[in-house]
């Protein structure tokens, strides 16, 4: 049987921008790849699912979640090819199973579960909900925020994954991101 999913390797450091919706993941990636001169990659879910509702007003559902997953990765592969020494993940393979989680009563398909565990990742930061929230077309959990964290940050903890939570204004943010990226730069020497 083939795999849906297959992440390349790379020596590039992937770093993943983190968390539940309206968190700053978006602008977080963008700046860092900017500030070290690398790629970020952008969320595949976003404007596959922006399409579905603008052509049908029909939210995600769980047989869109491979679809996502798979763009997902294959736009991380994409952007490895020129990416120098980071890659900053605006999403990725963990974030989709936490949105399955949350939304489909606990559920998530085997083969999002398998690559989830088996993806790595050098380093996450998961943001904050310390920011305010803006609704757009996809957004759909406003109250529900610190749920939505609680879930993301134990992920993390259950994958046992290296992280910091990112708090603050995004010049504070930027400031603990950089601190930290050096950090493992340098434990990478």
């Amino acid at each position: 049987m083939e795999r849906k999913f297959n992440q390349h390797q790379t020596d590039c450091l992937r770093i993943v921008l983190y968390g539940p919706e309206s968190t700053g993941k978006t602008t977080m990636a963008k700046r860092l790849a900017q500030q070290y001169n690398t790629q970020w990659v952008p969320e595949f879910a976003r404007d596959f699912l922006q399409k579905k509702w603008d052509d049908s007003q029909e939210h995600c559902t769980l047989e869109d979640l491979n679809t996502i997953a798979a763009g997902q990765i294959a736009l991380e592969n994409n952007a490895l090819k020129t990416a120098k020494g980071l890659l900053f993940c605006d999403t990725n393979i963990l974030v989709t199973q936490a949105w399955s989680e949350t939304h489909f009563d606990g559920y998530c398909d085997p083969e999002i579960l398998a690559a989830a565990r088996q993806f790595r990742y050098d380093f996450y930061f998961l943001m904050d909900i310390d920011i305010p929230w803006i609704s757009d077309d996809l957004r759909d959990r406003p109250n529900d925020r610190s749920k939505m964290f609680n879930h993301f940050k134990a992920l993390l903890k259950t994958y046992n994954c290296n992280y910091t939570v990112l708090s603050g204004s995004l010049e504070e943010r930027l400031t603990t991101a950089q601190t930290r990226i050096k950090k493992i730069q340098l434990s990478q020497l």
